[in-house]
């Protein structure tokens, strides 16, 4: 019975925020809190809950202040650099630019926090895209999918979640793996590919004219940084857009358009949103020049010693964000309207990671994981024992979708290694095949750090996970067809 309610709460979670019948947050509080009482332990919800906010209470205050810091870090202009480059790499073409942010999120996700590369993804390319009618769930499907990939680094947590549950070596797991991995990332970069043709072919070939950055002294006169001339579809020829959110000579046809696109994209087309472009803006009042060098340092440091362990890592970002503000903003009330302009972000993200906690404290409280994880365990037919190394990473889709990474290294994945070894499959090959998942995992809805890209993209969590379910599980699938071919699954 635990075992049928357990996935008629995920299905019915996921139904209703896919057809945006309730919010994310109401649903996460709400459907568990319904399915507590159905498994006659509403008597236990305080408890559940209580314990599901203290096992995720680290990660939303970690949240918090990562939003705080890298928030200031844009800006004060430290990713201003970054931006200008990508904007020349992509010469406003639909394609480089779907492909640009898969090599930003993949190297960014170098650092092995997902919350970060989000941040620094979005900051990078939301004006392009918003700017360009772009639709904003490709940019957080590639995002998450190619963060997904790379989120098997040792460091990144589920290797070394793997290597603890079954007392193996990390490196001996995620060392083998790499060929596979890589095949997996390769894979991203054509799925940017082809969706980036397909967003060029809606909205025409793109060609950027000219790089400047200028701002309007008045309402009526405004200076374009950028000139975007269609040469196929699109905007229509001669058209002109600006990157800063003005428009010039020749756009009077735009906002009609505009809305249509944004419409269809699953924005609502409010012109608001334009306003927020400050990253490309390089005349706003927060930026800091003359300490350029001290912020990209202590952005290093911050990631280095995040890297290497030295403290927790909400303990880093407190620590951070605080020297930021201090650095850059001595006078008292600047630091407030910093902390102020942030806020929404930090609530946003903050209120989903408590309400996620809801949802995996009565998954978890109840028992219905532990029926869940046994139940697919128990499922498997007997003849597929030799193959067990392909049935674990056919199972860390759906497992490590439905289930924190967490629940499943230290729940599932140790029977699953025992009931290989019984039919001769090392522990290896089957913590080798359990990283196969992770490309699906980052868009699971119990995944705080997804809530950072999707807040900050401002798209809704059912369109991302309507559009990206399907790519991340491709994807996953690759990474697993490649290691099965290279023979190590």
């Amino acid at each position: 019975m635990l075992t049928i309610l357990g996935f008629a709460m995920i299905a019915t979670f996921l139904v209703l925020i896919m057809m945006k019948k309730m919010s994310p947050i109401a649903s996460l509080v709400l459907i568990p809190a319904l399915f507590c009482v159905l498994v006659g332990k509403g008597a236990h919800l305080g408890d559940y809950v209580i314990e599901g906010v203290g096992n995720l209470a680290p990660t939303a205050a970690m949240l918090m202040f990562a939003i705080v810091y890298f928030g200031v870090m844009i800006d004060v202009g430290l990713f201003d650099p970054i931006v200008r480059g990508i904007l020349r790499f992509c010469k406003a073409d639909p394609l480089r630019i779907v492909v640009g942010t898969a090599v930003l999120a993949a190297i960014v996700s170098l650092d092995g926090d997902g919350s970060t590369t989000f941040m620094i993804t979005v900051s990078a390319m939301y004006p392009l895209y918003k700017r360009l009618k772009m639709s904003l769930v490709v940019m957080t499907g590639v995002a998450a999918t190619a963060n997904g990939v790379m989120n098997t680094l040792p460091w990144g947590g589920p290797t070394a979640r793997a290597a603890t549950a079954l007392k193996v070596d990390a490196a001996d797991i995620f060392v083998p793996m790499i060929p596979a991995l890589g095949v997996g990332l390769l894979f991203v970069f054509v799925l940017a590919y082809v969706l980036g043709r397909r967003e060029r072919k809606r909205l025409g070939v793109l060609t950027l004219d000219d790089v400047l950055v200028t701002e309007t002294a008045t309402e009526s006169e405004t200076e374009t940084e950028t000139v975007l001339v269609t040469s196929g579809g699109g905007a229509g020829n001669g058209t002109k857009k600006s990157l800063t959110g003005g428009t010039g000579t020749g756009a009077d046809a735009e906002p009609a358009k505009a809305d249509a696109d944004d419409r269809r994209d699953g924005t609502d087309g409010n012109d608001a949103d334009d306003e927020g472009f400050q990253g490309l803006d390089p005349n706003r009042v927060t930026l800091r020049p003359k300490l350029y060098w001290f912020n990209a340092g202590l952005t290093v440091a911050l990631l280095a010693a995040m890297i290497m362990e030295y403290l927790p890592i909400p303990v880093l970002f407190l620590l951070g964000a605080a020297l930021a503000l201090t650095v850059n903003f001595p006078n008292m009330a600047d630091q407030k309207a910093r902390v102020a302009a942030h806020a929404e972000n930090v609530l946003n993200v903050a209120g989903m990671v408590f309400a996620a906690a809801v949802f995996t404290g009565v998954l978890t409280g109840t028992g219905m994981v532990k029926h869940m994880a046994d139940w697919l365990v128990g499922a498997i037919p007997e003849g597929m024992g030799p193959h067990m190394g392909i049935v674990t990473g056919l199972l860390s889709l759906p497992l490590t979708y439905f289930m924190s990474n967490d629940g499943f290294y230290f729940g599932v994945l140790p029977v699953l290694a025992e009931a290989g070894s019984a039919h001769g499959v090392s522990s290896l090959e089957i913590a080798r095949a359990s990283l196969v998942g992770q490309a699906l995992h980052m868009s699971s809805p119990l995944v705080p750090a997804v809530y950072v890209l999707v807040g900050m993209a401002k798209v809704e969590f059912g369109d991302h996970t309507r559009f990206t379910v399907k790519w991340a599980a491709l994807t996953s699938l690759v990474v697993l067809g490649a290691g099965v071919l290279f023979g190590i699954i």
